[in-house]
């Protein structure tokens, strides 16, 4: 009986930390967030160095105050799950993990704070508040699509290349030296930054022929800008395709991304029942 009420206990306090389907639940991941935003506008802050120096013990306070909050919520992550070491080793798990360290290693290494910035990464976190944690299963579809664009998209990226240094060629040629031009590695980069739109105007043609040449070079980037996403969402619709799945966390390794009709974890093999 009391292992019943021990595993009750565990299943209430995973709904709560790792799901958003019920009020108390919503209500620990917003309260979150807004820990999260909090303290790192108080990092951001004590970075200002008037600001600093006025309230810098306020500062190192609530710092230490959010740290103490993060802790126990690392805890009871790991205490809510059968499986603690999934969530250690998952995505998330290492993002809270480096979101703890800096604090830590501020009590040895001075300067260290700064890195506390970092604590920005929990909040990938506001996926879960909207109910859209499928987003987070698309990572993995996503990451699916680029190890199967991966050849594409390279044999794309070494015809750019090859393109630029032509174009950055023919462009020295044209300007010579006296234009800004001064060498061919120059030339490219002004290459690489017409054909991505960037134009920092650093360096600019002057020759008519030159400017023929850039308004060329200019429309080559547009119509060749759109073709690695083209690539990468095909094939991550192709992937998504009639493919549903839940967005509920397993109670005993917290990996998501289950089938609808699904009763075991497709991770660990464990029952995705919360009774």
């Amino acid at each position: 009986m009391r292992k019943a009420a021990s595993k009750n206990w565990q299943f209430r306090l995973h709904e709560i930390i790792y799901e958003s389907n019920t009020p108390a639940g919503k209500a620990f991941d917003v309260g979150l967030l807004i820990a999260i935003f909090t303290s790192i506008a108080v990092v951001m802050l004590d970075s200002v160095e008037h600001l600093h120096n006025q309230y810098g013990d306020l500062f190192l306070m609530l710092e230490w105050v959010f740290t103490i909050i993060f802790t126990i919520e690392y805890i009871l992550r790991l205490i809510c799950i059968k499986r603690p070491l999934s969530y250690v080793f998952s995505i998330l798990g290492i993002i809270d993990l480096i979101a703890l360290i800096p604090s830590f290693l501020s009590i040895i290494f001075v300067g260290a704070q700064s890195l506390l910035v970092f604590r920005a990464l929990r909040l990938l976190r506001v996926f879960r508040i909207f109910k859209l944690g499928h987003f987070l299963t698309e990572i993995r579809f996503l990451s699916t699509a680029l190890k199967g664009s991966v050849r594409k998209i390279s044999i794309f990226l070494l015809t750019v290349l090859m393109l630029t240094i032509i174009l950055g060629s023919v462009m020295y040629l044209v300007e010579k030296r006296e234009n800004g031009f001064s060498n061919i590695p120059e030339s490219i980069y002004w290459a690489i930054v017409t054909i991505t739109t960037v134009g920092y105007g650093d360096i600019s043609p002057v020759t008519p022929v030159g400017k023929f040449l850039a308004a060329v070079v200019m429309l080559i980037g547009y119509s060749i800008i759109a073709v690695p996403t083209g690539i990468l969402t095909h094939d991550l619709a192709m992937l998504a395709r009639d493919k549903k799945e839940l967005p509920e966390s397993c109670p005993h390794c917290s990996r998501e991304g289950h089938d609808l009709d699904a009763q075991f974890c497709k991770f660990c093999g464990a029952s995705l029942m919360r009774s």
